[in-house]
């Protein structure tokens, strides 16, 4: 398989608290001395959130500047893409960085249960959202926690509401939510290839998860979320010394599998993204 992989990297969640790795960045200098790590090992792809300096959750546009200032200094090229998830605000706080013109920012279109609440996702707020990032020129990463999801996506595409190519992140493994099962990642590949035949997808995999996502989506064609976001250990007993180091981990199962790490360039090109300023 000669296609090349775009290797994602969620450098830092949005939990109000450091986790048990201290390797997990915080502070923006922090994420970009990290994200660069991670661009330099194979990343292209940088999803990001930001924090406070005492590590809670943060929508603040100008924590957002300073982080992409930095990024675009110091990793040429990468695609820069906003979260605008429920831990980092509420309501239109939510899409308060969009104006910013990152590259890429991610988008639920709906509603699904996390371990112990709602992650809410109503229709008006997606819709908004939605009209943000084509006012402003942003490539949406559709976050997909269920099936619905997928359908979701392809009917605000047919309707205008997200133009373009799709680009679909099926995030499997947390509680309630979708999980971890090959039969169901199978299923929901076939699914966008029906639906959305010249669609683009990855998949975020939870915790363990993570590494069999990895290679899931690499065999299969697609491509690949990696980071101390998503995951903070290299196997059950070692935690990761780096975003880079799970970058690294990525980069030897698209070898495995005779793929291509795709460039910056490259990834832009098959994401339909404009070239980097």
């Amino acid at each position: 398989m000669t296609k090349p992989c775009i290797i994602c990297v969620a450098i830092t969640g949005s939990l109000p608290q450091k986790s048990d790795n201290p390797a997990v960045p915080i502070t923006i200098a922090e994420q970009v001395e990290s994200t660069q790590a991670a661009f330099e090992a194979g990343a292209t792809i940088a999803h990001c959130h930001v924090r406070m300096e005492d590590g809670a959750p943060s929508s603040d546009p100008e924590r957002f500047a300073r982080l992409k200032e930095g990024l675009e200094k110091h990793c040429p090229g990468m695609i820069i893409q906003f979260s605008t998830g429920g831990r980092s605000g509420a309501g239109n706080a939510r899409g308060g960085m969009l104006p910013l013109k990152p590259d890429m920012a991610s988008l639920t279109v709906g509603s699904n249960n996390f371990p112990t609440r709602v992650y809410e996702n109503p229709p008006d707020l997606v819709d908004w959202l939605a009209a943000e990032m084509r006012q402003y020129d942003i490539k949406p990463e559709i976050e997909a926690f269920d099936l619905s999801h997928i359908h979701q996506a392809v009917a605000m595409s047919r309707d205008g509401r997200l133009p373009g190519r799709l680009y679909i992140q099926f995030v499997m493994g947390v509680k309630n939510a979708m999980p971890a099962d090959k039969d169901v990642f199978d299923y929901y590949v076939k699914t966008v290839e029906r639906l959305a035949p010249d669609a683009q997808w990855c998949a975020a995999g939870i915790g363990r998860h993570q590494i069999e996502l990895n290679e899931w989506c690499i065999a299969a064609g697609g491509h690949a979320r990696t980071g101390l976001e998503d995951n903070v250990r290299l196997d059950r007993d070692t935690l990761a010394p780096s975003n880079a180091a799970l970058v690294e981990r990525a980069v030897a199962l698209c070898s495995k599998y005779g793929r291509p790490v795709a460039t910056p360039a490259e990834a832009r090109a098959i994401l339909d993204l404009r070239p980097a300023a």
